[in-house]
């Protein structure tokens, strides 16, 4: 097996984002080179159990790079297409025609498995969106406090503004007031060149961030607790932010991304800012080892983050934006993708599921495809054997973060498995030959 070594470069790139990396990188043959693809672990999810949708619009971006301006800025993004985008993944997700009709399958779907009827959405109930906006987090100095307003990486690949307002956009259609949405990363400043795309059409939705300056609303602690399943002894106790709590649903969108550390960062690791703390700050349990180690079979913080009751047991829809992506925290800007279809171009692309542990075993299979070292590396999926089989984990932990002890460990919380080559690109529910993943992809415009 070939080893990498992490080159100066890269290690400084990460100490400053206050990643702990391994000194070697050893990669591994994607998945379905090695013959690990379609065997499905875990119990799918999902009104279509383990269905992940792929859609794909190169026309929905029209930016040639850091000198054509920003890519956020209206002219570089297609908003219009956004909202097709975004509209057709949530129909697909749910075998429906209309997005009113596949919220309102969204919502009772949710319900009903937690216990609250076969109900839809009622008014009044709060809606928390999780973005990934860890190019604004607030200690690595790429956003002035003072002005809010980027002083470095303004191009580096968020989740993009675009895709948070066509939610936003849906969800007030279904009746949803916009008072009632949050949206949050903890631990960012919510910059004005993204909260103007948002609060310029939808000013009464509720914009917390880490600053709480210019009218967004700082984050606060509630008083419900989480605990980690390997119940490290002296760290303080984490509570979540009032806003998760209190929310009755919650919208994880994610980015698409490879990661030096982690090896991908994904929906799961996108709970990392719905905490109001530092992953490794002094005091509380460093969540960077358990998360970042290239082992297999040992226990994953993650599992706990997909599996808390207000985290991801409230997540009605897991989505992935795929207009840009990267590798954090190495990357400023966007990189094109070579794998087929995106060919030399942005992937341009929105993945969605109800299944946490189907979405992200779909993102890392493309990742891999594209890259050749970091999403390849040792124990990079093994927080989704962990996920999937949460019940009897590979690790013997017993997962419960709704718990000081292990009193009601966690069912399975989705199916795992990798396609069976990158070209078809095909699982077994595609296949007829499991009860694995369905990917169902799209290809727009």
């Amino acid at each position: 097996m070939s080893e990498m070594h992490v080159s100066r470069r890269r290690f400084l790139a990460a100490t400053a984002a206050g990643l702990t990396l391994p000194a070697v990188v050893r990669p591994r043959p994607a998945a379905a080179e090695d013959g690990q693809g379609l065997q499905p672990l875990g119990e799918a999810q999902g009104i279509c159990p383990g269905r992940v949708v792929w859609v794909h619009d190169p026309r929905a971006i029209d930016w040639q790079g850091p000198d054509n301006g920003h890519w956020w800025e209206r002219e570089h993004v297609r908003q219009d297409r956004v909202d097709a985008l975004v509209a057709r993944a949530v129909c697909d997700v749910t075998g429906t025609s209309t997005v009113a009709e596949a919220w309102e399958q969204l919502f009772r779907y949710q319900n009903q498995r937690r216990g609250n009827g076969e109900r839809g959405y009622r008014a009044g109930e709060k809606i928390t969106i999780k973005p990934n906006w860890v190019g604004m987090i607030y200690r690595e100095g790429y956003v002035d406090e003072q002005s809010y307003t980027f002083k470095g990486r303004p191009d580096y690949m968020n989740t993009s503004p675009h895709m948070i307002l066509a939610l936003l956009r849906q969800l007030t259609s279904l009746g949803v007031a916009p008072a009632d949405i949050t949206v949050c990363d903890t631990l960012a400043y919510l910059v004005h060149e993204y909260h103007g795309l948002l609060h310029g059409e939808f000013p009464a939705v509720r914009y917390e961030d880490f600053g709480g300056r210019f009218g967004r609303i700082l984050v606060s602690s509630s008083q419900v607790p989480l605990y980690w399943s390997c119940r490290p002894p002296g760290a303080a106790q984490d509570y979540l932010p009032t806003c998760f709590a209190d929310a009755a649903y919650i919208v994880n969108c994610a980015n698409f991304k490879a990661h030096m550390g982690s090896g991908v960062t994904l929906c799961a690791k996108n709970h990392y800012g719905s905490l109001i703390r530092w992953p490794v700050q002094e005091g509380y349990y460093n969540l960077h080892p358990a998360c970042f180690s290239q082992e297999s079979g040992i226990y994953r913080p993650l599992v706990d983050l997909m599996g808390h009751a207000h985290l991801g047991r409230k997540t009605v829809l897991h989505l992935i934006d795929g207009l840009f992506s990267g590798l954090h925290p190495r990357d400023p800007v966007p990189q094109r993708m070579q794998m087929p279809p995106f060919s030399g171009q942005w992937p341009a692309s929105l993945f969605a599921s109800q299944d946490p542990v189907a979405i992200d075993s779909v993102a890392i299979d493309f990742l891999q495809a594209e890259w050749s070292d970091f999403p390849r590396q040792g124990g990079v999926d093994d927080y989704l054997h962990e996920a999937a089989l949460a019940h009897d984990p590979p690790s013997g932990t017993a997962y419960d973060p709704d718990h000081d002890t292990a009193t009601q460990p966690l069912a399975s919380l989705g199916v795992h498995e990798h396609w069976n080559n990158a070209r078809d690109k095909q699982y077994s529910r595609n296949l007829g030959a499991g009860d694995g993943i369905e990917l169902v992809a799209v290809t727009s415009g």
